[in-house]
């Protein structure tokens, strides 16, 4: 059934009708203006959260969350936003997953592009498995987002050490002596690759969910497109790129869209935030690394859609398909982040394989708890 037959189905407000290329060209005109006319103001953003105490978290369910201050930069006050997960605080969660009584290794989560750690299933889940399960909100995204800052705004993705560092400080704190797992999502994949790679040793294992290791086109596109980038972003570093995003990801996602999951708009935009060049570049740089080879000597698990479909026009398989990365390229390149390097391709996934379809999201856990309980202490 097409969306404008289903009465059960939110329509696409930036998806109109395939009738040749003009709706099409309106469609990316109206999505480029809406993302470059996004405002964030304080009313935008939820009361952060306490510095140097937790306190209750906007997704509930034995979720707490407390900000962790940053050195400034030439924005002013920058701070990261470390999220956990108490079982014991949980009263949604039902007896059949009750975790142990002490975890054997500590999990931090790390989100993608445009994004905040926002599903609250993710840490009973670890819970169950024996870990003691955290987010991380980076600076100038979700949590951690002020309204005089550059949403998602980065220059090197070295920089995001201090945000890891600051976190895991608090993770040792709570549970010293703990081995630690990264997982992460799209970009957060990325810049979770490149962490371990500069700090061998430091991670027992990685769980990558549909990582951004390589651009879309591959290797001939970032050779084509980098030095331009590169060029304008040293001299124009927060000039805004074109944006091309239609709200397609977001129509699968959001439940005020048709999806399942309750987001905050000032922290997941429909069309996600303005990206930037200083940005894109540190991006590229750090899929420059990746082609290159990574040596992560920890054991690394990648799971991924079974299908890409990326389009102008809306498709219904696009809830089912990842519509923002090339599914054989995250393959390909995932092979190049370490020795021990595990695939798992999970049919009907999205994107954020964790955020599909109910059935689809519990098989994606069953193998990562499989992989878990083979590799990890």
């Amino acid at each position: 059934m097409s969306p404008s037959r289903d009465p059960h189905r939110t329509p696409a407000p930036t998806a109109p009708p395939n009738r040749g290329r003009f709706p099409i060209s309106r469609a990316i005109v109206e999505a480029q203006a809406a993302s470059a006319d996004l405002t964030i103001t304080e009313a935008d953003l939820p009361v952060p959260p306490p510095v140097g105490r937790w306190a209750g978290d906007v997704l509930g369910r034995g979720h707490q969350a407390r900000t962790l201050p940053l050195a400034d930069d030439d924005e002013g006050p920058v701070v990261t936003t470390i999220v956990r997960y108490r079982p014991e605080l949980d009263v949604t969660s039902p007896p059949r997953i009750a975790p142990p009584t002490a975890p054997r290794f500590a999990v931090l989560y790390l989100h993608g592009w445009s994004d905040y750690f926002l599903n609250p299933e993710i840490g009973p889940f670890w819970a169950r498995v024996g870990g003691a399960f955290y987010g991380l909100d980076l600076r100038k995204y979700g949590r951690s987002l002020r309204v005089h800052q550059t949403p998602g705004y980065i220059a090197d993705l070295a920089t995001y050490d201090e945000d890891l560092a600051a976190a895991l400080a608090v993770i040792e704190e709570e549970h010293p002596g703990l081995p630690l797992v990264i997982m992460a999502h799209s970009t957060g994949g990325l810049t979770a690759s490149l962490w371990a790679n500069r700090h061998p040793g430091r991670a027992s294992g990685l769980v990558l969910v549909a990582p951004w290791l390589e651009m879309q086109g591959s290797t001939i596109a970032r050779s084509l497109s980098m030095p331009i980038i590169v060029e304008i972003a040293k001299a124009f570093p927060k000039r805004r790129t074109p944006n091309p995003d239609l709200g397609f990801y977001a129509r699968t996602t959001s439940a005020a869209l048709g999806g399942e999951w309750n987001l905050v708009p000032a922290w997941r935009p429909e069309h996600g935030f303005p990206a930037t060049y200083g940005w894109a570049a540190a991006v590229l740089a750090g899929h420059t690394q990746v082609a290159a080879g990574l040596d992560v000597a920890c054991p690394v698990l990648v799971v991924r859609s079974a299908r890409t479909l990326i389009s102008p026009v809306w498709d219904d398989a696009m809830a089912e398909c990842d519509t923002v990365l090339d599914v054989d390229v995250i393959a390909q390149r995932a092979l190049r982040i370490g020795r021990d390097v595990t695939v798992s391709t999970v049919e009907g996934a999205l994107h954020d394989v964790l955020l599909s379809r109910r059935p689809v999201r519990e098989d994606a856990y069953r193998r990562i708890e499989r992989w878990a309980a083979a590799y990890l202490p």
